[in-house]
Parts: structure tokens; C-alpha cells; sequence
């Protein structure tokens, strides 16, 4: 007796119970074409950092600041030092000094009053003319009434010293101012009192006037 296929079998469910299976699974393998792509050179980038000029340093003529030799700034400030005072020692060695007597004195003091008087300046004019200085040295040695006038001598002293110095040719020229309350003071107002005055210091000036017949 000829058996009969079976059209299907069902495995039923109970068959996989308590069996484990292990399922591999393999990706699809995909190839991907070399990219030929050119080499491309990044410029390097260069960072300029700001030169900053270094400040200069004035030191004063013999200051005791110690410098570091190892620092710019401390060599910049040796070559200032040093420049400053070889210009200070040859500006001091160049000043004149030369010798001169209390008539040249006398004649440049009364200059100067003159010139005082030409701008108005009574005040100054009348101190300089109240009494005739004295030389010692080259110190000059100024005598006044009182305080009060010494106060505003004292204030246009500078023009007056620099002037001095400047004719004279003398920079070591001093003016000192005393005070002398009992002094008996000469006050030359008139064009004829200040020509006796100067011809008291220089008497050639009255045969320099009398040879080119010079007025007063």
C-alpha cells in the first residue's frame, strides 16, 4: 500500500522550547574608492609682536642709583649718564672766569641802572644808586637801609647777576646784600650826579667828554 506524502509539516511550538540558536549575521561588505585629493599647504601664520620703544632714562649728575649691566635699559642708562656728565663737566670747564678790578665792576654796575632807568624801573635803579658796592673776591658787597629794601633788591638780584657775569666775563661773581641802618646814602638823580658819580670811578670819562665835546 503505497503511502501518501504529506503536503506540509508543522514543527509545533514545543519543539523549540529549552533550545537556544545562534544566528550570524554578516553586514554587506562595502567598498569605497580612495578619494584621490591634492595636498593642500596651510601658509603659517606669523604674529608680529609690537616693538615697544624702551623709555629713556634722565638720571641727574652723580646719583648713587645703582644700574643692573645686564638689562637694555640699564646700559641706555649708563651712556645717558655718562653723556650727561661729560657735557656737564665741559659746559662748567668752558665758564669764564677771568679777573677784573671794582672800577670794571663799578662801570657795568651803573650800565645796568642806566638801563633800568631807560625802562622805568625806579625802584631798582634808586637801590643799585643808593651806595657804591665794594669788591671783595668776586664777591660783591652791597649795602642797603633796612630790610624792606634788601626784600626787593633781592628780588630782581638775578638779572642783575647774570648781566654782571655776562660783561665781565667772571660766572663766580656773588652779590651779597647787607643791611646797614646808620649808612649814609648818596642818591643820584640828575644826569650830572650820575656822570660825577662815574667820573669819581673812572676819571678819563670826564676827558673823553671834554676831547669830543660831549654833552652831558
Amino acid at each position: 500500500m503505497e503511502k501518501k506524502k504529506a503536503d506540509g509539516f508543522i514543527i509545533p511550538p514545543n519543539y523549540f522550547y529549552g533550545r537556544t540558536f545562534e544566528i550570524e549575521v554578516k553586514a554587506p561588505e562595502v567598498l569605497i574608492p580612495p578619494l584621490n585629493i591634492p595636498a593642500v599647504a596651510v601658509p603659517e601664520t606669523v604674529v608680529e609682536t609690537p616693538k615697544t620703544a624702551l623709555p629713556k632714562v634722565e638720571m641727574p649728575v652723580g646719583s648713587d642709583i645703582k644700574v643692573s649691566a645686564l638689562s637694555l635699559s640699564s646700559i641706555r642708562a649708563k651712556r645717558e649718564l655718562e653723556q650727561t656728565t661729560k657735557a656737564t663737566v665741559k659746559e662748567a670747564a668752558q665758564l669764564p672766569t677771568e679777573p677784573f678790578s671794582e672800577t670794571d665792576m663799578m662801570l657795568q654796575w651803573n650800565k645796568y641802572a642806566q638801563r633800568l632807568s631807560d625802562k622805568g624801573h625806579k625802584i631798582m635803579e634808586s637801590l643799585m644808586l643808593i651806595n657804591d658796592p665794594k669788591l671783595n673776591g668776586a664777591t660783591i658787597i652791597h649795602e642797603l637801609p633796612n630790610e624792606g629794601s634788601k626784600i626787593d633788591f633781592e628780588s630782581e638780584k638775578h638779572e642783575l647777576l647774570g648781566y654782571l657775569r655776562g660783561k665781565l666775563h667772571n660766572h663766580d661773581i656773588m652779590i651779597e646784600i647787607v643791611v646797614n641802618e646808620t649808612m649814609d646814602t648818596r642818591k643820584a638823580f640828575t644826569t650830572q650826579d650820575k656822570f660825577n658819580r662815574l667820573n669819581e670811578i673812572n676819571p678819563n670819562l670826564d676827558l673823553l667828554r671834554r676831547t669830543f665835546d660831549l654833552d652831558i
